[in-house]
């Protein structure tokens, strides 16, 4: 995260069974900045501009992944 989207850190979650219909394990890997309004589990929600803005993340973190 630091290094693909510029971020200062991450904040990582994970979450099982609790408030899902199908029980299963998932991680939330979640870039953080200064001032980026993070509280709890809960973090400012935007939209996308455009689907390609949306690939455009997605292409950056999976290139990274390699």
């Amino acid at each position: 995260m630091v290094d693909v989207l510029g971020a200062q850190g991450s904040w990582i979650a994970e979450n099982n069974v609790v408030s899902q219909a199908v029980p299963h394990v998932h991680v939330h890997v979640v870039p953080r900045t200064k001032g980026d309004g993070l509280r709890g589990f809960f973090w400012p929600r935007t939209k996308y501009t455009a689907d390609e803005e949306a690939q455009s993340y997605a292409d950056r973190i999976a290139g990274a992944l390699g």
